[in-house]
């Protein structure tokens, strides 16, 4: 268990968090029991779930590499950044290009606590926090962290990884995702991943069920579904596909079985 000493009157500590959860899963430090007995029902339920979510942190990984490589990218706004794990986003993008700018989003107390691992940036590069709620995107565009940090003269890859599938339809995940877009100039790039149980639909909707009964549920997409958030995009190649068939490089968990991944990954550039 984490020993940060996080603030009890923000902390909710009897109920599982998706993002603690995630860090429980992958191995970190920063959960609670409430998180274990969740990560641990939600395994049981579906065994290939830590499969899939390594997939999507290896994911991560090589779309923001490929971000700062192949496309040139200096500037990128993170929504939904989570727990930190290293390596985080401004490390990989750092490494590659040490000016490169970042603006992590999250809206969990604990995230905001742990930021510190987020901002240290290259002496030439800078990375700034802003604790919002991905469903409130105007408090993102309009704070002052956004627009001291990012330069919108500039291309910015805008990053939702894992977390549109906690955004029911009355709450328009699409329109969310267009809004955060609108700002950014020609050039920019989306990168997301969409949880989907095309795959495994059982399993996948068993884990969903745990999630809900936690309070928290989960809205998982079709193909056609996923296409939704790149409309007026223009995809790179391989297009929208499960996550571990994105750009693999050897890296990543060898012999991963299409039934074992429940997440799709697109990255696509703005006219």
């Amino acid at each position: 268990m984490s020993d940060n000493g996080w603030p009890a009157d923000r902390i909710d500590t009897e109920n599982a968090h998706s993002a603690r959860i995630y860090d429980y899963i992958l191995g970190g430090k920063d959960f609670y029991p409430a998180d274990q007995e969740a990560g641990d029902a939600m395994a049981q339920e579906w065994p290939a779930l830590p499969v899939h979510m390594r997939a999507n942190r290896d994911w991560m990984n090589r779309a923001v590499r490929w971000l700062a490589e192949e496309a040139g990218m200096r500037q990128f706004l993170d929504i939904g950044t989570g727990i930190p794990t290293s390596p985080n986003l401004h490390e990989i993008v750092q490494s590659v290009a040490p000016e490169s700018r970042v603006v992590y989003v999250d809206n969990d107390p604990i995230v905001l606590t742990l930021s510190q691992g987020l901002l240290s940036s290259t002496p030439e590069g800078k990375t700034a926090y802003i604790e919002a709620d991905f469903q409130d995107p105007e408090a993102v565009l309009n704070s002052p962290e956004f627009r001291e940090t990012l330069d919108l003269g500039k291309p910015v890859a805008l990053t939702v990884i894992a977390i549109v599938h906690f955004v029911l339809d009355e709450d328009d995940a699409v329109g969310i995702v267009r809004r955060l877009l609108e700002p950014l100039p020609s050039g920019s790039y989306l990168a997301m991943t969409i949880g989907t149980a095309e795959f495994a639909p059982e399993e996948v909707g068993r884990v969903a069920r745990e999630y809900a009964a936690r309070n928290m549920p989960m809205r998982l997409r079709t193909i056609d579904e996923a296409h939704e958030f790149f409309e007026g995009l223009e995809l790179a190649e391989p297009g929208i596909v499960q996550v571990h068939k994105w750009h693999p490089d050897g890296t990543g968990e060898q012999g991963i079985r299409d039934e074992d991944i429940a997440m799709y990954g697109a990255v696509a550039r703005k006219p």
